[in-house]
């Protein structure tokens, strides 16, 4: 017999902005979240929102890619040729932008 596992709704963000009464600032976003046992990457990614007020439950949601890409990013200083790698695009970056001869491999 197959057993299902599903994912803890701690660990989803959006399940912590149903938690909001909106409009909201970003503060009591964060504060919904903790209150809600939320484990600490989501409370970082809700406190990493470009905004400090939102208007509605979509508008958070939404802002909430951004805040994502930016925390996948990190706060990496510029490699050794000053370049700023993009995550995204990181495997492409390393070998289109590599010194002539020395095709780097992530």
């Amino acid at each position: 017999m197959a057993h299902r596992t599903s994912e803890d709704p701690a660990l989803s963000p959006v399940t912590h902005l149903s938690a909001v009464d909106y409009p909201a600032w970003r503060e009591n976003v964060v504060k919904a979240a903790e209150d809600g046992g939320a484990p600490a990457e989501v409370i970082n990614l809700l406190k990493s929102l470009p905004r400090g007020k939102y208007e509605t439950k979509e508008e958070a949601i939404r802002d909430l890619s951004e805040a994502s890409r930016r925390s996948a990013m990190g706060n990496h200083p510029p490699d050794d040729e000053g370049v700023n790698r993009d995550r995204r695009n990181l495997g492409k970056d390393a070998v289109e932008h590599a010194p002539a001869g020395k095709v780097r491999h992530p």
